[in-house]
């Protein structure tokens, strides 16, 4: 599929982000691709990510979903952060998983946005759905 300008645009507002994040670096979450509206994630649960029971971490979970919806709730340039998130955890990651994410505009209204987040396991598995709602502060992402 030939990506648009919009979408060219969006995943060069990914990368940027994706450069000026720390977060990203420390937990290993790689732009698997973005285009306006939506972007994709990954991971690979690692050691230091499991919980006290030997199984992925929520909050590193929710992290990965987070990532993947800042990525896409920004695509349009306009500086926007999340105003209210919430993740329901449906199946346990396991060490050495290689997790996705990926995030889709729902709808987009004045300065708020939804998304929907779903994070899954290379098996295809549904390993958690994360829900957003964005706010844009205005200015731009990154100067063109």
């Amino acid at each position: 599929m030939k990506q648009s300008n919009d979408d060219s645009t969006a995943k060069k507002i990914a990368l940027a982000l994706h450069a000026r994040e720390n977060t990203s670096r420390a937990f290993g979450i790689k732009l698997e691709d973005a285009g306006e509206g939506w972007a994709r994630a990954s991971m690979t649960v690692q050691s230091d990510m499991l919980n006290g029971h030997g199984i992925g971490h929520g909050g590193i979970i929710f992290a990965l979903a987070d990532t993947a919806f800042a990525w896409a709730c920004n695509s349009r340039n306009v500086k926007t952060v999340a105003q209210q998130a919430s993740i329901s955890f449906l199946s346990a990651a396991q060490k050495g998983e290689q997790l996705t994410a990926e995030a889709r505009e729902e709808c987009v209204s004045g300065r708020s946005g939804v998304y929907s987040v779903r994070v899954a396991a290379e098996d295809g598995r549904t390993i958690a759905i994360f829900q957003g709602l964005s706010r844009s502060i205005g200015g731009a992402v990154v100067v063109e």
